[in-house]
């Protein structure tokens, strides 16, 4: 076996992370999915112009936490059976929710799929600002200086992170959906977005991240990768904290969106995919959150890939999914 770049395979399996944890963590997404549950969503379902046959096809728009529109793509199968169950996905950082014949896979085994575009990202949902700072493409620091000012409530990855579980909640009350029957999958961020959402919604019934995004970002920052899909964190300390005089504070306020620590709230039973030759998501900022999943885990390792299709897998997690 090749060695990782990271740390040795032995020692990732018993890896805990090092980014810390905000004290108030488990409060502060209490209270977020509390504010989550309060507001009226406002389902709006929009006949797509992509239709085939045996498939509704549907533009989905709900209201957010913050008041944005938030859209996702919905397919589900025609005619509608008694109860089926549902399929979530996420995209990847920056990308949007793909095409709709992506989904009919799915589809076509009587599964609904809800389809997420994340905010402010290369799809069609709302991102209604009002932070200071980065806003090209910087959604991990998006809101981080109002976090560093008492104000965590205002990083984006939070919304984004609460759209996923209004997102479940929303199909799970969808008539002819069986709400225990419901999946989430995704690859990179969408990865942490399934991570995420399987946290904040307990009742999903399984989920299939492959390589998450947004874990352990001290971890990353030490180990000289913030660069790719990371390159925002090397960003924000040359425009907003060139001495470092904030750097133990930036990281304990990344904690509140760090999935490492969401995963321990997750119930599903998880199928997780890795490469340990990635370097856009070193292996053990994986492996620090995966390490904290207590349910029934599974880990699909591949010793020789990095950030890039993984062989065999998407067959693995369609099976795993429909099972």
């Amino acid at each position: 076996m090749p060695l990782t770049f990271d740390f040795p395979l032995e020692q990732l399996k018993t890896y805990q992370g090092i980014n810390p944890r905000p004290p108030d963590f488990d409060e502060f997404w209490d209270r977020s999915l509390a504010e989550m549950r309060s507001v009226s969503p406002d389902v709006e379902l929009i006949p797509a112009k992509f239709q085939v046959r045996d498939t509704e096809c549907f533009h989905l728009y709900f209201t957010g936490v913050a008041g944005a529109r938030v859209h996702a793509k919905l397919l589900r199968p025609k005619p509608a059976s008694p109860s089926h169950p549902a399929v979530l996905i996420f995209h990847g950082y920056r990308g949007h929710s793909g095409d709709w014949v992506d989904k009919l896979p799915y589809v076509s085994q009587g599964y609904a799929v809800a389809a997420l575009d994340c905010r402010g990202q290369a799809g069609l949902s709302e991102d209604l600002g009002g932070i200071r700072g980065n806003t090209q493409h910087g959604h991990i620091i998006r809101g981080l200086a109002e976090a560093l000012n008492g104000e965590p409530e205002k990083m984006l990855f939070r919304q984004i992170f609460l759209d996923t579980a209004q997102l479940a909640r929303i199909v799970m009350e969808m008539p002819h959906v069986d709400a225990g029957q419901v999946s989430v999958t995704g690859g990179s961020q969408g990865g942490a977005l399934a991570v995420a959402c399987a946290a904040l919604e307990p009742r999903i019934k399984r989920a299939a991240p492959v390589f998450p995004f947004l874990s352990d970002y001290k971890r990353v920052w030490e180990m000289d990768q913030a660069k790719d899909a990371y390159a925002e964190l090397r960003e924000y300390f040359r425009y907003f904290d060139p001495l470092h005089a904030r750097e133990d504070a930036t990281f304990e306020k990344l904690g509140y969106v760090d999935i490492q620590f969401l995963a321990p709230r997750i119930r599903a039973e998880v199928l997780w995919g890795i490469g340990l030759m990635d370097t856009i998501c070193p292996p053990s900022s994986q492996f620090a959150a995966y390490n904290k999943i207590n349910s029934p885990k599974t880990l699909a390792v591949y010793p020789d890939f990095g950030h890039e299709q993984l062989p065999g897998l998407a067959d693995q997690i369609f099976q795993f999914l429909t099972q």
